[in-house]
């Protein structure tokens, strides 16, 4: 049977957070969204599982003039994450990859204060993470995300989204103490195409969300 597609992102979160009722009202649980697209699916997700929501941003390093390339990762917290092989393998020295790293951390700086509004990341050790996006094609940025978050040692990491392609949702299952797809079309095509409305989230909308989301756990 041909799978249904989700209506839009909210519906989507809505009916992740079916899949996820193991984490409802625990008190060590958060949700990180993967801005921008993830955010109105993390917010419904933690809205039904009593958790507050907040972003995991990452940023991918590209390579020095094939910047399509990536050689690595930054995520909030100032985490770096490296593909040591590429790196190796093309001889990139120390000080390019400072630059890249430099560059890609004021942009994520920018944004961190443009969603957050100057307030520190959550702190995660011990907790339970539950990191969520609108889908997962290649898997490569969801991937840098649960690298970057290890470094801050929280307790279990739960990755969770609507759709994905089988071979992505399998793979991360070997990065991840947990993965949830809520479905896993095949042929998967793209994540767009499992959305009636797949309209680009805002910076405006991940703010408001993220405002509305702090505060879900205290409510």
């Amino acid at each position: 049977m041909k799978p249904q597609r989700f209506r839009n992102r909210a519906d989507a979160g809505r009916q992740l957070a079916e899949k996820l009722t193991a984490y409802a009202n625990k008190p060590d649980v958060l949700v990180l969204a993967l801005p921008r697209g993830g955010v109105p699916v993390g917010f419904e997700v933690a809205d039904a599982l009593g958790a507050p929501l907040d972003v995991l941003l990452v940023r991918k390093l590209g390579v020095p003039g094939y910047e399509e390339l990536a050689m690595g990762a930054v995520a909030t917290g100032g985490l770096r994450v490296l593909n040591e092989e590429i790196v190796r393998g093309l001889g990139i020295p120390e000080t390019e990859i400072d630059a890249v790293v430099a560059r890609e951390l004021e942009e994520l700086a920018r944004r961190e204060r443009l969603y957050r509004g100057g307030s520190p990341p959550p702190d995660v050790i011990g907790r339970t993470v539950i990191l969520v996006d609108d889908g997962l094609a290649t898997g490569a940025t969801m991937r840098a995300a649960v690298q970057a978050l290890k470094q801050q040692q929280p307790a279990r990491i739960v990755v969770a989204v609507p759709t994905a392609s089988p071979d992505t949702c399998e793979a991360l299952r070997a990065e991840a103490d947990d993965v949830i797809c809520t479905m896993t079309p095949d042929p998967f095509l793209a994540v767009g195409h499992w959305y009636d409305d797949f309209t680009q989230t805002t910076d405006d909308e991940v703010h408001d969300l993220l405002a509305r989301g702090a505060n879900v756990s205290t409510r």
